[in-house]
């Protein structure tokens, strides 16, 4: 959900050609599955397309291409931590860090069936992203 949500803060920004957006699973249960058909729902109900997107698995590579990893909750950031090897650069953290709320993990609706709340989280937690990033730039 969080790729798509920020693909599309990037479009609306006319930001497109300065991101590069991927999402990656910190474990092998749904390589090749599309995106769950509940968040599919909350993003096409935002007018959001994921179709054609399947899951891959997060790679050592993926730490020196990326310039930020963003994790979902704990759990996501020590499996992160454990395929890359470590968070050498600093580029590895909470979503919800850029929402003002580092203490705090993003709704998992997997458990909670509850789209809403994730959607919200994803949303606050992506436009921080999009705001820290414009502050990089002009900064």
């Amino acid at each position: 959900m969080a790729e798509f949500v920020m693909k599309d803060l990037v479009k609306k920004a006319g930001l497109e050609q300065e991101f590069h957006i991927e999402s990656a699973a910190t474990s092998r249960e749904e390589i090749g599955n599309p995106v769950y058909p509940p968040a599919q729902q909350k993003l096409a109900q935002h007018g959001i397309d994921c179709i054609g997107k399947t899951a891959r698995q997060l790679l050592n590579s993926d730490y020196d291409q990326y310039d930020l990893l963003i994790g979902m909750d704990r759990e996501n950031l020590h499996d992160m931590y454990h395929i890359c090897g470590g968070d050498f650069d600093g580029k590895m953290h909470l979503l919800m860090e850029y929402a003002g709320r580092p203490d705090q993990e993003v709704a998992d609706p997997w458990y909670t069936d509850d789209f809403e709340a994730t959607w919200q989280d994803v949303l606050a937690g992506c436009q921080g992203i999009l705001k820290e990033m414009g502050k990089h730039k002009n900064g």
